[in-house]
């Protein structure tokens, strides 16, 4: 059965600094897509980072810089390394999963077969 577990989310003020994971069940996340996404109260869901075979990495320009996306294979876990956050990173957080496929077209939600329950993220200024 396949299960994406996410952790790590809280409140901080700007310029802080969480560290988001996903733990997979079920599948290799390695030989996965896997992707993190957000969504803010009233806005859609949008691509913020993916990685395949935990080295191949993808980012919306608006965390580039400030996010790193990461794998550990031995915990079959994704991570999502928030940096310099600012309010307007406050989200929901999902993370997201395309077992047995590399990230073409990674930034879409209809790519990934599997999601989350998702974990708050909240900066205030």
């Amino acid at each position: 059965q396949v299960r994406l577990v996410e952790s790590g989310g809280g409140s901080v003020q700007a310029g802080g600094s969480l560290r988001l994971s996903c733990a997979a069940s079920g599948f290799s996340a390695m030989s996965a897509c896997m992707g993190w996404f957000r969504q803010a109260p009233g806005k859609e869901r949008e691509a913020v980072a993916a990685i395949y075979a935990g080295t191949v990495t993808y980012y919306v320009a608006s965390v580039k810089g400030r996010f790193t996306i990461s794998q550990d294979n031995a915990k079959n876990t994704a991570y999502l390394q928030l940096n310099s956050l600012k309010p307007e990173d406050t989200a929901m957080y999902y993370c997201a999963a395309a077992p047995m496929s590399p990230c073409g077209a990674w930034p879409l939600t209809s790519r990934y077969n599997y999601w989350g329950q998702g974990t708050q993220v909240t900066v205030s200024s």
